[in-house]
């Protein structure tokens, strides 16, 4: 089954030129809106797989489309298109679990692959929006250790000995060597002893918030 989608904008040619272009890839376009408070209602009436929306509309910006989303848990993911540039959007779209942020500008240029990112249940960020913002975003393999391997990982950045973690975390030694294990383990790191200290300090910058 072609995927779903409903899409909102207040500029009706934005609004055509985006149906068309999705209709023509052959995307199961189930309704459009112009405004926010249309878009939500469609979106609770009709639960598409995926809601592209503008960021500035009447009644109900994007983003407050998105966040009655994600109160409501609706499965719906969404797509912000905006010309904003903004860190502040940004860190609110992350915060509201949006799956897609996609400058104007490139919009029919990106957006194919945006969904294709989204249905494997990907983020996808303008390649643009994050290179003007500097961001410099989380390595993926973080997000599949544990909080307690994190923390074992971030005071090893710090060069803490095994036994000095075991103290701070408040276990034994020889389970921080457990969690170091498990650590190369999932990250595919070599069996080196020193592999993980190296690992470590290369993500300091990302792992800070763990201490």
């Amino acid at each position: 089954m072609p995927t779903s989608i409903i899409i909102a904008d207040d500029h009706p040619l934005i609004l055509k030129g985006l149906k068309d272009f999705l209709i023509e890839k052959e995307y199961n376009v189930i309704a459009s809106a112009k405004n926010g408070k249309e878009a939500f209602t469609l979106i609770k009436a009709h639960q598409p797989e995926i809601a592209i929306l503008d960021i500035q509309m009447p009644f109900l910006t994007g983003l407050q489309v998105a966040k009655k989303c994600k109160e409501e848990n609706l499965g719906t993911k969404i797509i912000i298109i905006t010309f904003e540039k903004s860190e502040e959007i940004y860190k609110e779209a992350k915060s509201l679990d949006v799956y897609g942020y996609i400058l104007k500008e490139f919009a029919i240029e990106e957006v194919e692959h945006c969904i294709d990112n989204v249905l494997q249940k990907k983020s996808y960020f303008s390649p643009e929006l994050i290179e003007y913002l500097e961001i410099k975003q989380i390595p993926k393999e973080l997000e599949i250790l544990t909080e307690t391997e994190l923390r074992v990982l971030q005071l090893t950045a710090k060069n803490k000995t095994a036994k000095e973690i075991a103290d701070i975390i408040g276990c034994s030694p020889r389970t921080i060597e457990k969690h170091k294990s498990h650590i190369r383990s999932k990250l595919k790191l070599s069996s080196n002893a020193n592999s993980i200290a190296i690992y470590a300090k290369e993500q300091e910058e990302f792992l800070s918030k763990y201490t």
